[in-house]
């Protein structure tokens, strides 16, 4: 299996935690100097976002390094584990947040509105800058295909591309930080106007449902790799039909597929061929991996062929 090696995210990724530590920092200090607990969240978030942007470079760089004997898939694994770290630190910051947010609701702090606001549009802004380089193209292109080829999948078609897990879940970090800017920016406007100190507490405590969200999200997806579900997007029913389409195939049993990583999808089958098939080994051998590279982009098969079910006890043989 090969590492990954991919200079261009990382490059976004250093220019992304230069951005979010210019926003931590005025954010943080905004948040002392106005009083304001919704801009402390939001910093809160930056923060949350800088270290997801760093282990998401820590993880590509050390899912570069080559599979030893030790470890024989390589370190492809580090990015779902930094993604769902990424999402477990969001669960404990959201948390953190709602207890403060009731603490205020019960005794409203004076805010000062008016800087309140322009901190929140600076970070927004920035926070806008820093998802545009994040939301480039980072999806994992399978090798030997192009963006253009496609396969059709209950009708429609897909490209042989999938996202890059560390990548997208520091990009979720970044645009629940812009939406909770938005919400900063609204409370302002209506302390600045209204006088109404608790809109800082209730803008606070929104914040911490939008990280909750994004936490889970993330959250699930690295679990979902990590206890070996099916990749999205692929249907195992779907597969074995497909395989079963390939000449001298008459049954497809024991299938299973799961993702390494967010890149790379790895599959097992036993395939019980007909007496010709049989007897033609490497040829329906590279058609049923041609079938798989070209119509779902999997690259790692391990395809066991048998003449007769395994099941019966007799018949069986590897390749």
């Amino acid at each position: 299996m090969k590492p990954h090696h991919t200079p261009h995210l990382e490059r976004r990724l250093i220019l992304s935690l230069g951005f979010t530590g210019f926003i931590f920092l005025a954010e943080l200090l905004g948040g002392f100097w106005t009083g304001s607990l919704a801009l402390l969240s939001d910093a809160a978030h930056v923060f949350m976002d800088m270290f997801a942007i760093g282990l998401s470079y820590l993880a590509l760089r050390l899912s570069a390094l080559p599979a030893d004997d030790r470890h024989t898939y390589g370190w492809h694994r580090l990015e779902v584990l930094a993604a769902l770290l990424n999402g477990i630190t969001l669960l404990v910051i959201s948390v953190g947040i709602w207890y403060e947010a009731y603490q205020r609701w019960l005794e409203p702090p004076q805010v000062r509105s008016l800087e309140m606001f322009i901190i929140a549009v600076i970070g927004l802004v920035v926070n806008l800058i820093v998802a545009l380089v994040l939301s480039g193209r980072h999806e994992h292109l399978e090798p030997k295909y192009d963006q253009q080829h496609q396969h059709i999948h209950n009708g429609t078609p897909h490209n042989h591309t999938r996202k890059d897990l560390n990548i997208h879940s520091a990009f979720l970090h970044v645009i629940g930080d812009a939406v909770s800017s938005m919400g900063v920016i609204l409370a302002a406007l209506i302390i600045w106007r209204t006088g109404w100190y608790w809109v800082d507490a209730l803008a606070s405590a929104l914040i911490g449902v939008i990280i909750l969200v994004s936490a889970l999200r993330v959250t699930r997806a690295a679990l979902h790799i990590l206890v070996e579900g099916t990749p999205e997007g692929i249907s195992p029913q779907a597969l074995a039909k497909g395989m079963l389409s390939v000449d001298s195939v008459d049954d497809v049993h024991d299938l299973h597929v799961w993702s390494i990583c967010s890149g790379h999808v790895a599959l097992s089958a036993h395939v019980v061929l007909d007496e010709e098939g049989y007897q033609q080994q490497g040829e329906v051998m590279s058609q049923l991996k041609e079938h798989l590279r070209s119509g779902y982009g999997i690259e790692h098969t391990t395809i066991q062929f048998e003449e007769v079910p395994c099941e019966q006890g007799n018949g069986c043989g590897s390749s």
